[in-house]
């Protein structure tokens, strides 16, 4: 069958590495894809936003599977027209996408099923917004109610940050239009726990961690993530079930209730405070990093599963737990302005296994395109040698406008 991969990152790099080992995939397509994608896909001049354009290139070139990659796509309705179409394709409705696509929304629907997160507010008004942040013990935790690429989310440590970031959300609207969320501030790890779903029918996947802050001891801004690992040591086997039992599988059943049925990969952003496990976000779609260190473990055929959840059937699925774990080299200057057009080299002679998030074939050679560039992948017969094996890997890769951390996973 052919199939169409809709996106540009590292996330859609693993979903095209994946599906290339299925002996049933007979061509793939990715749309718009990147160098490294371009090893196993056919790359298509659309961006993931072309819906009309997407849908005919996909009726043209009879293609068996769509599977979306990004946030914006769903929460523009893509599924929904494709669908339309009669054409299969793997993710959430429109309807169903506003869980990652509102803050609000998740928020509501949380508090309405009992589902464990942090209080909050919503507002609409920068005054109002600054007056209840003042009332408030610091930091503050302020959301941007939309999608931002993953930099909509503040935590404000001073007044200033908070007023700032304020500004940026209520006044400049520099994400666009929107309302903010604040919620009270919780302590405790993060941890990401992706499921398949299906309607009623929940599948988890092997947990990662991933690191948002920029530089090494989790000091800078937020960025999308700068490595993942796992599997992790501070998650008990209780501590999964309970974020499954009480958490993911209530939240499916609750979509179901409230008239828009989860169908693709729900993302729990949790975290392990001393209250127990609570929600910090949901994303409709499989993460980036985390996806990079998450689909070399899984030992089905990708392409059953991605099938199977489309035409919401029951599904079989195996994982290893191996541990893995994946360094972002990101442009300088990320998450803030950055300069592309860098020539990478060295990739050839890492031996590793690597993702490309960000990168472009200009006159031959490779060069960067995007704010993070590439994940560079280790493995090991634990997390520390897995961590040693990504470090030789990224130094071993030439780039004059590359960062990274040397932290990522790190038990100390």
């Amino acid at each position: 069958m052919n199939v169409l991969i809709i996106g540009a990152g590292g996330r859609e790099h693993a979903i095209a590495d994946a599906l290339s080992k299925s002996p049933k995939v007979s061509k793939l397509y990715c749309a718009p894809g990147n160098a490294g994608i371009a090893k196993h896909a056919e790359l298509v001049a659309l961006k993931d936003t072309d819906v009309q354009g997407l849908l005919a290139y996909a009726t043209d070139n009879k293609i068996g599977l769509t599977v979306v990659g990004p946030e914006t796509p769903l929460s523009i309705g893509i599924v929904d027209v494709f669908k339309e179409k009669g054409l299969r394709i793997f993710g959430p409705n429109k309807k169903a996408a506003q869980i990652e696509a509102s803050k609000r929304f998740a928020k509501d629907l949380m508090i309405k099923y009992g589902i464990p997160t942090a209080a909050y507010e919503v507002f609409t008004d920068f005054s109002k917004a600054l007056k209840y942040v003042k009332e408030k013990p610091l930091p503050a935790v302020l959301k941007y109610d939309g999608l931002a690429a993953g930099k909509g989310v503040v935590i404000a440590e001073t007044l200033e940050e908070a007023e700032n970031a304020l500004k940026d959300m209520l006044v400049d609207d520099k994400f666009g239009e929107g309302k903010v969320v604040i919620e009270d501030y919780l302590e405790g790890p993060e941890f990401s726990f992706m499921c398949f779903v299906s309607g009623a029918n929940v599948y988890p996947m092997v947990l990662a961690q991933d690191h948002k802050r920029a530089f090494d001891g989790d000091k800078g801004p937020n960025t999308g993530g700068m490595g993942a690992y796992g599997p992790l040591p501070f998650i008990t086997e209780e501590d999964k079930n309970y974020a499954l039992e009480n958490i993911m599988k209530p939240v499916a059943a609750a979509m179901l209730k409230e008239g828009c049925p989860f169908s693709g990969v729900l993302y729990g952003g949790l975290m392990k405070t001393k209250n127990g496990i609570k929600v910090i976000e949901f994303n409709a779609r499989f993460g980036d990093p985390e996806t990079e260190i998450v689909l070399p473990r899984l030992k089905s055929d990708i392409f059953d599963v991605f099938c199977g959840i489309a035409d919401g059937k029951t599904v079989e699925i195996e994982w290893d737990d191996f541990p893995i774990l994946g360094i972002v080299m990101a442009s300088k200057g990320y998450p803030g302005d950055y300069e592309k057009g860098y020539e990478i080299k060295g990739i050839e002679d890492t031996g590793a296994l690597i993702y490309h998030m960000g990168t472009a074939e200009k006159d031959g050679k490779l060069i960067t395109a995007a704010g993070r560039v590439l994940m560079v992948i280790g493995s090991g017969k634990d997390l520390n040698e897995a961590r040693t094996n990504a470090l030789k890997a990224v130094e071993k890769i030439e780039c004059d406008n590359l960062f990274y951390r040397t932290d990522i996973g790190s038990l100390s």
